[in-house]
């Protein structure tokens, strides 16, 4: 460069600059300033790296993204073959890898972030951050095994580069990836591997705690996903107590904690989001034990939190932790005999689907949404619309967990519609997948309820105690309180239908007691029915008369709300069954506005930015059945999804 064109190039780029920051910023002009750059035919390197500045700009202040991606794509071409010009050449790869997947071109930015991983061997931020990116990509894409690969590299890189901190996410990273193929017994000798590096290897004591809390999210979500509620308490507990030293006020900034050196720029989620997903695992497990009072006291303050962080900036991440939440409480509701409220939140939760970029959450959760609308469905005897909701599930998901569960409440309709046939099949269709593979604690022990159930309706009283205390077995072995509740009134029907009311009594009394605490109104109406006929049995006249009165209450409470849900306008969405839902029925001072180029996939990190590993979402959600005239419902997994922050 001659003197006279390099004071031109400083020159432009000082004005570009000046035109940026500008309060309103110019962006026009700025990008007018760079491209006069290349009007003095500037060296490869000045060329390349002004490409890739108006790559950058144009992504972050306009919606031109094919003019981002020619300049990034320029940007790239130029830079690939050059040396010692790292940020550059990684940086256009990674933006415009990023760029390829928000136009769901995954398979162009594949091999550009391959070809980055393979130049950038020498060093290890690039390196590192190139794989997360690319493990990211394949697992959007569902392509486990070639993520899972991917990080074991990174695994194996750090290791030989002394990356002790890095080392650590990419063997939770893998684990998290080991956790959706269901690998069981890897994932267990990964969180084993990593255990110990976390304790003894990890010296910077903020960052061991960051770890910890990634460390124990996946513990009890491995924990959740098979079911195992007791066992997951003390994980539970530790990952609360590490939050709450993270969020204390004389805990440092995420930017003080992540930007110490090229190797712990990392992140995996602001303390803020950690914070958030701490109460959604607490929910999970609370609405996994039957504890509806807890779970939604819980997801009332993770929403309240989420609408705070909005507010400061409307990150994609928290509507996924919002439409998460919005399921659990929407089951809440139905567990609780609040249809109204439940059907009016499935519509919000559509709604915040279909404001998401591209309809990201709704590709996601379309399945989950019609599942719900299913139960709901089915807590007002609509059988042949909760039919084609779950089927609709059923079609749409790739998610072992949550087609079973829509196939067991599937049953129940078949059941009460008394549809004999169809509900044999569904059922040895159940029991041949159940064979092949292991389900949660709470999912093969609502299989058997519903087995239970189902000898019951045929008078197979003896076949029913058999299948319904293999049940209690399984609830009582970890702590599945809703579960338990249903079987112990199931039972006290069966022994007074034999005529056998000791036996009636005492498992119809503890059904009750648990329902109380659930609460959980349908056991509590079941229940209450069978108390006054075995009082009247007993000549209890005092007691048949409280019993009736609360079999009476708790009617016409599910009665009322039941017309009340009917008559409003998001009652309708129980007649969609494919495609795009309506469009939104909910006042819009609801809904956030989405940012216009968000995705979930998105860097997370400090400085100049690190790929974050995965992020875990696990959602337990409870299922409705009817018997004899009430609901009581069945406990299982409505879905667990994992996904990349």
């Amino acid at each position: 460069m001659t003197s006279s064109q390099d004071a031109c190039y400083i020159s432009l780029l000082g004005l570009a600059e000046y035109f940026r920051t500008s309060a309103p910023p110019d962006i026009k002009k700025c990008i007018q300033c760079l491209q006069a750059l290349f009007t003095f035919k500037p060296p490869l390197k000045v060329e390349a790296r002004t490409h890739l500045q108006l790559g950058q700009i144009l992504m972050a202040y306009t919606k031109n993204t094919d003019l981002a991606k020619n300049h990034l794509e320029q940007a790239w071409i130029l830079s690939e073959n050059i040396n010692n010009f790292d940020d550059v050449k990684f940086d256009t790869a990674s933006l415009l890898a990023q760029l390829y997947q928000q136009q769901d071109q995954s398979s162009l930015a594949k091999p550009v972030l391959r070809k980055a991983i393979e130049l950038s061997q020498h060093n290890v931020y690039w390196h590192c951050k190139l794989l997360f990116q690319l493990a990211q990509t394949h697992a959007t894409d569902k392509e486990y095994t070639l993520a899972s690969e991917l990080l074991l590299v990174g695994v194996e890189s750090t290791d030989e580069s002394n990356a002790t901190y890095l080392k650590s996410l990419f063997l939770l990273s893998r684990a998290m990836i080991m956790m959706i193929e269901r690998k069981t017994n890897d994932v267990l000798a990964i969180l084993n591997q990593a255990s110990p590096i976390i304790d003894h290897a990890i010296q910077n004591v903020h960052l061991k705690e960051y770890l910890k809390v990634f460390f124990y999210v996946l513990q009890v979500c491995h924990y959740l996903q098979l079911g195992q509620v007791k066992t997951v308490k003390t994980s539970l507990k530790l990952l609360q107590q590490s939050i709450q030293t993270i969020i204390a006020p004389n805990w440092p900034s995420d930017e003080q904690i992540f930007g110490q050196n090229n190797t712990e720029m990392f992140m995996w989620l602001p303390k803020e989001q950690l914070y958030v997903l701490v109460y959604l695992v607490t929910v999970s497990h609370s609405m996994m034990a039957g504890y509806m009072d807890k779970a939604q006291k819980y997801t009332e303050k993770a929403l309240t939190q989420i609408e705070k962080l909005k507010s400061q900036e409307n990150k994609p991440i928290l509507a996924v932790f919002q439409i998460i939440l919005l399921e659990h409480i929407i089951m809440c509701r139905l567990v609780m005999g609040n249809k109204s409220l439940a059907i009016k939140e499935i519509a919000l939760a559509k709604d915040v689907c279909l404001s998401s970029s591209h309809k990201f959450l709704l590709k996601k959760h379309a399945p989950q949404l019609h599942c719900l609308l299913g139960l709901y469905a089915m807590s007002t005897s609509l059988f042949e619309h909760a039919e084609k909701q779950f089927y609709a599930c059923i079609q749409e998901t790739t998610e072992r967990e949550l087609k079973l569960f829509a196939n067991l409440n599937l049953a129940i309709v078949y059941l009460r519609t008394k549809r004999e046939q169809d509900l044999r099949n569904i059922l040895e269709q159940i029991q041949q997948e159940n064979s092949q593979c292991s389900n949660s604690q709470a999912l093969m022990g609502s299989f058997y309820y519903v087995q239970g159930l189902n000898a019951f309706h045929k008078s197979s009283f003896h076949e029913a105690k058999r299948f319904l205390r293999e049940t209690l077995k399984m609830a009582n072995a970890e702590d599945l309180n809703r579960l338990t509740s249903c079987s112990l009134v199931l039972l006290s029907h069966v022994f007074l239908s034999i005529g056998n009311s000791k036996e009636s009594m005492n498992m119809v009394t503890p059904a009750m007691q648990l329902a109380s605490k659930i609460p959980d109104i349908h056991v509590q109406l079941w229940g209450s029915a069978i108390l006054k006929d075995l009082h009247r049995m007993l000549k209890e006249p005092t007691q048949e008369i409280e019993a009736y009165n609360n079999h009476v209450n708790f009617s016409q409470n599910l009665i009322a709300d039941q017309l009340k849900c009917t008559k409003f306008p998001e009652h309708a969405l129980i007649n969609w069954f494919q495609g795009d839902p309506p469009l939104p029925m909910l006042s819009q001072e609801l809904l956030a506005p989405q940012q216009a180029t968000a995705t979930i996939v998105t860097p997370v990190a400090s400085g100049s930015g690190g790929m974050s590993p995965l992020v875990v979402q696990q959602q337990q959600q409870q299922q409705q059945q009817q018997t004899g005239g009430t609901y009581v419902r069945l406990p299982g997994t409505l879905n667990q999804q994992v996904m990349f922050q």
